[in-house]
């Protein structure tokens, strides 16, 4: 089996040829189609530190494929499966190898009408702004809101404005890359807000409400400038760290406009709430729309985009096909 392996901190993958019983205990074993390049895959690829929890590694924090071999009366072999979270790629051995052994409790029925590639473009990233866009709706936001989307034209951000316009929402999305408004007008999204207003420094804890709710994949200045903004018992969907984990804010958006901040863990979310979210995502996602979103690369590419990736340069998704 062929899979590319992670050896130490710092040092590039290399692609090498392993045997079946060269991977981790589990009790189902997973041949994989394919995988998907996230922003945690990015950074375990350019041997960012706190990523990999130990060495070798074989990174892809998402799988799909067809289970060759099961031990758990959960799944038979000929079953369509994907995994994403867990763990996987970090500490436990991931998506990007020809075979996998994972925990049955990991996976999750491939859903009806949804191939493995199609699964694997939306991956972590769409499970991910399907989480939050199921925390908005959880937290009354409604549709016909006015809501934003930062990081949009990156994968979960991409993923997000379709789900969100869909439902009837006036989807704005934040970018700092201002070619790609025609691709994000193409997806659903009302506006174009650029990058830097809703990370501007404020005059005060509150600004003029204006989002209903918001999908946030940046963190840092971004999301202490969407508290400050949103409206009356709006909500915030933290999801993402690109532009840094602190966070300076006060507690006036919460006790004077009811403001949920709710933080998305798409890593161990509990398997009732994968399982609605990927269900809604096979019936929620217009494949058409979803092809368009995504570009397929051999795995011997994958780790040259690492960089890309992480310096935001990547639109939409890239599955990685085994």
């Amino acid at each position: 089996m062929k899979a590319l392996v992670l050896e130490q901190e710092g040092v590039p993958g290399q692609i090498r040829d392993l045997a079946p019983g060269d991977l981790p205990e589990g009790d189902v074993l997973v041949k994989v189609s394919h995988s998907s390049l996230n922003y945690k895959d990015g950074m375990a690829l350019a041997g960012r530190r706190g990523i990999v929890r130990s060495y070798p590694m074989v990174p892809g924090i998402d799988l799909a494929g067809t289970v060759a071999e099961s031990a758990s009366p959960e799944f038979k072999p000929g079953d369509a499966v994907l995994a994403t979270g867990w763990g996987l790629g970090e500490e436990h051995w991931g998506g990007y190898a020809e075979m996998a052994r994972l925990r049955a409790e990991w996976l999750v029925p491939l859903p009806a009408g949804l191939s493995a590639q199609r699964a694997m473009a939306l991956g972590t990233a769409g499970f991910t702004a399907m989480l939050s866009v199921m925390a908005l709706q959880a937290h009354g936001v409604a549709p016909g809101g006015r809501v934003i989307v930062t990081g949009a034209a990156g994968g979960v951000g991409s993923v997000a404005v379709v789900l969100l316009a869909r439902a009837g929402y006036q989807v704005a999305a934040s970018t700092g890359r201002p070619e790609l408004a025609d691709y994000l007008k193409g997806l659903g999204a009302a506006e174009i807000v650029d990058r830097a207003a809703t990370a501007a420094p404020g005059r005060g804890p509150l600004a003029r409400e204006t989002w209903a709710g918001a999908v946030d994949t940046v963190g840092g200045d971004t999301l202490a400038g969407l508290l400050r903004a949103a409206a009356r018992d709006g909500c915030v969907a933290a999801c993402g760290l690109a532009g840094g984990s602190a966070l300076a804010t006060t507690v006036y958006p919460f006790i004077l406009r009811g403001v949920t901040l709710a933080g998305i863990d798409s890593n161990y979310c509990p398997q009732a709430r994968r399982l609605e979210a990927w269900g809604r995502l096979a019936r929620e996602m217009p494949a058409d729309v979803l092809d368009g979103l995504f570009r397929v690369v051999p795995l011997e590419q994958a780790q040259g985009l690492s960089e890309e990736i992480l310096a935001g340069r990547v639109r939409g998704r890239v599955v990685v096909a085994l």
